[in-house]
């Protein structure tokens, strides 16, 4: 059956706002200043660990505490991942298009398994994919191909497409031998050539036609 699987973060929602209010906490507490929302977002992509790493580098806190900082920030986190996070205009109304056109709709996304699930809850989304591959699901995360992969096998094979916003999206996606469309207005940082999507738009009311054309 044909699938369309999706990046959460960037590409479903905007979940900078979260993040950004969960590194600052975390940094308040460490006696630190906060960063800006550009900043935490630009930190954002390539999983907590990465993330972590970055505003380490990006404040000067010590490395030798990152088991304790990293324990810290996913509790703060899990706390408040879905408190300031929203859906893109039009992604409820995409997901439904898909799905009434007989898609499969899997995620494949670095956040961790207990916030993702958060913010498929505050969203009403619990049942909406068929499967769920989450940063914490593999001992790799993307860009290894083996996340999508295994998305791929739990929407049951077929054709498929990867819908993301990121470099790392990309990435993971022609390294999976995966076509990928890409949405623009999400976390990327480098030109849209430069990530050689099959596609991109702007609104996800755009979607269901460029999937119906990738998937003929």
């Amino acid at each position: 059956m044909a699938a369309v699987i999706f990046d959460l973060d960037g590409t479903l929602v905007d979940s900078a706002a979260d993040i950004h209010a969960a590194v600052n906490l975390l940094l308040a507490e460490e006696g630190h200043p906060g960063l800006s929302r550009a900043q935490v977002t630009a930190m954002v992509g390539a999983g907590v660990g990465v993330l972590l790493d970055r505003v380490i580098a990006a404040t000067g806190l010590p490395v030798a505490g990152r088991d304790r900082l990293m324990t810290r920030f996913l509790m703060i986190y899990e706390t408040g991942s879905a408190t300031l996070t929203k859906p893109y205009p039009g992604v409820p109304e995409a997901l439904s298009a898909l799905a009434g056109q007989g898609l499969t709709l899997g995620l494949c996304t670095n956040k961790p398994l207990r916030p993702t699930r958060a913010v498929l809850a505050a969203q009403g989304w619990q049942d909406r994919f068929a499967c769920v591959i989450c940063g914490d699901s593999l001992p790799t995360r993307k860009p290894d191909p083996a996340m999508l992969q295994a998305a791929l096998a739990g929407v049951g094979g077929g054709p498929v497409l990867y819908v993301g916003d990121s470099e790392v999206d990309a990435e993971t996606a022609h390294a999976a031998g995966v076509g990928f469309l890409l949405y623009t207005e999400g976390y990327r940082k480098s030109p849209v050539e430069a990530l050689n999507p099959l596609a991109s738009f702007s609104h996800f009311a755009e979607l269901p036609a460029l999937v119906a054309r990738w998937m003929a």
